[in-house]
């Protein structure tokens, strides 16, 4: 007899940032998918000449590459090139999402700013990437929270909102001011909307990934100093996959996940214990 997860047949499920190859985005809608979830994928329109090597190489086609993968698991797939920061846009996407499947049901918020110039000491931090990395990373979580949290309302079938924050939320590492700060105030929406919207019977719930081997992380390198870095940092010794973000995702939106809200989660080999 085997264990499984329950409670996605026929539900919409929203995740942002879900167009690169080397994601937590393309793994949660995937498995997602697999779950028995219909998919609504967006990114940001990423230009195709600034895609990673292995991208190019393969002919990856950012959101529409995953909503092929999505279709193969025999459900829908809509795409929508979209801004989470745009209070608009997102207002715009929830009308389009609902007009086409009548309801949505789980979110996903993953869209984040790039890992960049915004890693120096506060003193030396532009304040123009200190409102780019808050207004993507926090803003836009509340904008794509709000506006799918009033139809979830609407549709009296209750939800789940799942924020992908980061254990620098709760590490608070120097030369991490803005990326900290807008995870930290991720935390503290989604510890206050999951008491407000407990009563509708949807549930906000934060996970907190530690390295995770992601396109993102590329600046950093591989090889030796990769492999040194994961094997000093994180005591379970291997870094994190999108699989392993995805994992969790699913069990927090199924229906045995269904007494967890307003928690935290870290999902990162051991290396923050802090909760």
């Amino acid at each position: 007899m085997t264990y499984e997860l329950s409670g996605f047949e026929g539900k919409v499920a929203l995740v942002t940032g879900a167009g690169r190859m080397r994601s937590i985005g393309r793994s949660a809608a995937v498995e997602l998918a697999r779950a028995g979830c219909h998919v609504v994928l967006t990114g940001t329109g990423r230009d195709p000449s600034r895609y990673p090597d292995d991208e190019k190489e393969a002919g990856w086609r950012d959101i529409e590459s995953v909503a092929d993968e999505v279709r193969a698991h025999g459900v829908e797939a809509m795409t929508a090139v979209s801004d989470v920061s745009d209070e608009d846009a997102v207002a715009d996407l929830g009308d389009k999402i609902v007009g086409r499947f009548g309801r949505i049901d789980i979110v996903v918020n993953n869209a984040g700013a790039a890992r960049g110039e915004d890693r120096v000491p506060v003193v030396e931090l532009d304040p123009e990437l200190w409102r780019t990395v808050l207004n993507v990373n926090l803003t836009g979580a509340f904008l794509v929270s709000q506006a799918m949290a009033r139809h979830m309302m609407a549709g009296g079938r209750g939800g789940s909102i799942v924020n992908i924050s980061s254990i620098a939320g709760k590490k608070l590492s120097p030369n991490t001011a803005a990326y900290a700060a807008s995870k930290a105030g991720m935390h503290a929406l989604t510890a206050c909307m999951a008491q407000e919207v407990a009563k509708d019977d949807i549930r906000v719930n934060a996970i907190c990934p530690g390295v995770i081997d992601t396109s993102r992380m590329d600046d950093l390198g591989r090889g030796d100093v990769w492999d040194t870095f994961v094997r000093d940092f994180i005591p379970l010794g291997r870094a994190g996959t999108g699989t392993d973000i995805a994992a969790t995702i699913v069990y927090l939106c199924s229906d045995q996940g269904a007494w967890v809200t307003g928690q935290a989660w870290n999902v990162d080999g051991g290396t923050v214990v802090q909760h």
